[in-house]
């Protein structure tokens, strides 16, 4: 039995076998197919969700590791109130392209602005590792600055 926090939501799973990534667990168990599946080497970024905050690659990463701590996906990255400021700036910034990278994406950009909360053009270069094919890269700097001064004026 694997026991799993989800978007702040108890799972128990079974017939989960050793080692399998926590990627195939969201999409194939938990039917969350905003994690997509881009390389399965932990390379491309496009399976990023976050692990108690932090930003993982969740095709290499087992699900048994994830047990115990708090797992949040695209899914969960909004709250109640509509649209995570990020995924507003996506829109307003006309980001995507293909979008397929988009949810990873947007997961390595909120691990980023939740631990610097007004990261300077080389922090977010060096945050944003995920690939994107369509090179949407100068659009997804902007948006990340405009969600971050956004934040600026928000009592």
């Amino acid at each position: 039995m694997l026991q799993l926090n989800v978007n702040g939501e108890n799972h128990e799973l079974e017939n989960v076998e050793d080692g399998t990534p926590l990627l195939w667990v969201l999409r194939d168990e938990l039917k969350l197919v905003g994690t997509k599946f881009g390389c399965g080497i932990a390379q491309c970024g496009a399976c990023t969700v976050h692990l108690n905050g932090a930003p993982v690659r969740s095709c290499a990463f087992p699900a048994s590791g994830a047990v115990g701590q708090k797992i949040t996906t695209i899914e969960g990255l909004a709250g109640a109130g509509g649209l995570h400021r990020l995924q507003q700036a996506w829109l307003d910034h006309d980001v995507p392209q293909c979008g397929y990278c988009q949810a990873g994406q947007l997961m390595a950009a909120a691990a980023l602005i939740a631990r610097t909360p007004h990261p300077s053009d080389a922090q977010i270069d060096e945050a944003m590792s995920n690939i994107c094919r369509c090179g949407t890269y100068l659009r997804i700097r902007k948006a990340i600055r405009a969600a971050t001064s956004a934040a600026e004026h928000v009592s």
